[in-house]
């Protein structure tokens, strides 16, 4: 298994930073794994956090916080999972690395 990046680095990268070049190999594991895509889903999860927090905590009704706040997911999610090929080739080419080639492995 390739090295791992800290915590803090990858946090750094998990909100579109780019890593030294010793974690390229972890990169593309991360990036062209068997189940990238549910690692960028948790990534983009990250993201919407707070903002899920902050309205689950507003004063109000509580069915309008939770369909706020599940809006506040489903609107991202669904946003970069539709052009996840599209971010996870863009994220590989930030870190010097050509995307692969074809369909994704099964």
């Amino acid at each position: 298994m390739p090295e791992r990046p800290s915590i803090l680095l990858w946090l750094r990268y998990a909100v579109g930073g780019t890593l030294p070049s010793r974690y390229h190999e972890w990169v593309w594991h991360d990036l062209t794994g068997r189940d990238w895509r549910i690692r960028e889903a948790g990534r983009i999860l990250l993201f919407a956090f707070i903002p899920i927090t902050v309205m689950l905590l507003l004063p109000g009704p509580l069915d309008i916080r939770i369909y706020a706040a599940a809006f506040i997911v489903i609107g991202p999610l669904f946003v970069g999972l539709a052009y996840g090929d599209e971010l996870r080739d863009r994220r590989l080419r930030q870190h010097g690395m050509l995307p692969p080639m074809g369909p994704d492995p099964d």
